[in-house]
């Protein structure tokens, strides 16, 4: 449960913030400003929206969308090519 102490770290790359955990998982623990996701490993329904949020700034989106971008052809490149090295050089 460490880690929900320290959702502020994330809320600067996100639009929405949500947790998704199982259904035997103790909710108490989660803030209540965040949203829920009640997950299985076939689905999940949100039974608590995420409160607003401020957008991410058009910078960073777009940084954010090209290493996701990058970090998906590499992997698919990989999958063709097992040669490859196993380590992508970032920016």
């Amino acid at each position: 449960f460490r880690r929900v102490l320290f959702r502020s770290e994330y809320l600067g790359f996100c639009d929405a913030f949500y947790f998704a955990v199982p259904e035997t998982f103790p909710r108490e623990v989660l803030p209540s400003d965040s949203g829920l996701i009640i997950a299985d490993r076939f689905g999940g329904q949100i039974v608590r929206p995420a409160a607003p949020c401020k957008p991410i700034a058009a910078a960073r989106r777009k940084a954010l969308t090209l290493r996701f971008a990058r970090t998906a052809a590499f992997r698919l490149s990989s999958a063709y090519d097992p040669s490859l090295p196993l380590v992508q050089e970032m920016d």
